[in-house]
């Protein structure tokens, strides 16, 4: 992590406050007296849920994805968003504008100003009457502040992927049970019924033995060959760049608002994995679900014999079971092959071979997977309930170590041997270095 300021090595953050949380959000709410009128969700009353009785959350990253995050939380009943952090100034001023104006509107006030921003993710740990954030950055920075929240005693929502590395995700892993913190990757599919439908007909043999599973997402990710560009004075570029190696700005890694499309840092490998941890956090995560692999995964990586291949890729699991990374025409999608059938699964269909598939019903004696119609509200359950959410921290770097693993396999273009257990490759020192990254500026995991 990131080296403490000057001044900063005594402060000590503590995961319980001398002052009650009631009292803490009694006060709170009289500081409302700055908007024409206090929402009854502030104060309680019926209908609605008391402050002591929310899940306050914070939003580090506050881009384009961290809006569309933002959206499901905002009308749960049990959530309050009461901070938000950005190194883009104007993003943003702007993300706490749109939370305070849509929390004003959903309760029917004419102003109100619960949501503070803040420069730095640290302010907003630091934060005793905050009990979760949910890390939206770009991959880069996902595990040193999801990691130095969990240690300070908050609950955890990260987006997919997971990490950037290995090593990162299982560190992780780690800070989420050591501190008995709920985690939940942003995994999404997995409270989709179309894709619990598919995974449970998989599990339950109805396509027979499964032999083969093609995955079709994007390309592996490449070294960053951008120009540079003049830098927006809105924009810390310092702290985007992070630990990462330090790179010249280019607009395609954090475009200005009001830009709003995706941003690019993705498709380079200082700051992301490409189409295949993209995408492939999502779709290599259906096939793990329906495989039942969810805390292991794949053996052998046997990547094409062409070189600077983007499809090809070979994944074979200690059942014989193979996984092929592969276009097969349906555009961001996975296709289960069994001695008996075929299933293919998208957001956009469920299209089994056998179509009376489509209506059977999974039988209370046969294996019935975790069901979760509401991604973000099963996170709050599951926060409430101290349990373990249906996209653990572990499900989620499971799937982003097999994606991990297939940028490493694509670069260095020769199979690789894996064992899931100890996380290692099999004597090949090369492989095992990419395990972990090397931070600048002092950043670490610690």
């Amino acid at each position: 992590m990131k080296p403490e300021k000057p001044n900063e090595s005594s402060k000590k953050i503590t995961t319980k406050t001398a002052q009650s949380r009631k009292d803490f959000l009694k006060k709170t709410a009289l500081g409302f007296a700055s908007i024409s009128i206090v929402p009854r969700f502030v104060l309680g009353g019926t209908g609605y849920t008391a402050p002591s009785d929310k899940i306050t959350i914070g939003f580090i990253g506050n881009g384009k994805q961290g809006t569309i995050l933002a959206n499901p939380f905002i009308p749960l009943k049990d959530v309050q968003i009461i901070a938000n952090c950005d190194v883009d100034s104007i993003k943003r001023d702007k993300f706490k504008e749109w939370v305070n104006a849509k929390y004003a509107e959903t309760s029917g006030v004419e102003s109100y100003n619960g949501c503070e921003a803040y420069h730095e993710y640290e302010e907003i740990i630091s934060r005793e009457d905050i009990d979760a954030v949910i890390v939206c950055t770009p991959d880069h920075w996902h595990a040193i502040p999801a990691i130095k929240a969990l240690n300070a005693g908050k609950d955890l929502y990260c987006e997919k992927p997971l990490s950037l590395t290995i090593e990162e995700g299982r560190a992780m892993v780690d800070a989420t049970r050591n501190n008995n913190r709920v985690a939940q990757t942003g995994s999404m599919q997995r409270s989709w019924g179309n894709f619990r439908k598919a995974c449970e007909l998989v599990r339950n043999g109805y396509l027979g033995e499964i032999k083969e599973v093609k995955v079709n997402v994007g390309n592996p990710a490449i070294p960053y060959n951008l120009p540079k560009q003049p830098l927006p004075e809105s924009l810390d570029w310092d702290l985007w760049i992070g630990p990462s190696p330090f790179v010249e700005y280019n607009n395609e890694l954090a475009p200005p608002y009001p830009w709003d499309n995706y941003p690019m840092w993705r498709r380079y490998r200082e700051f992301g994995g490409g189409g295949v941890t993209d995408w492939g956090a999502h779709m290599f995560d259906i096939a793990q679900w329906g495989l039942g692999m969810d805390e292991s995964g794949p053996v052998e990586f046997i990547p094409p014999s062409q070189k600077n291949a983007t499809r090809g890729l070979k994944f074979k699991y200690a059942s014989g079971i193979e996984m092929v990374h592969e276009d097969f025409g349906r555009g961001n999608a996975v296709r289960f092959i069994g001695t008996e059938g075929s299933l293919d699964i998208s957001r956009e269909f469920l299209e089994p071979s056998d179509p009376t598939l489509l209506t059977k019903e999974i039988g209370d004696n046969e294996i019935k997977l975790y069901r979760s119609d509401n991604h973000y509200q099963d996170w709050i359950d599951a926060i409430k309930n101290r349990s373990k959410p249906v996209a653990d921290i572990e499900i989620g770097h499971r799937t982003a170590s097999i994606c991990n693993i297939a940028n490493i396999a694509y670069e260095l273009g020769r199979p690789l041997s894996w064992n899931p257990e100890t996380e290692q490759f099999k004597e090949d020192e090369k492989a095992n270095s990419m395990l972990s990254r090397e931070y600048s500026k002092g950043y670490s995991l610690d």
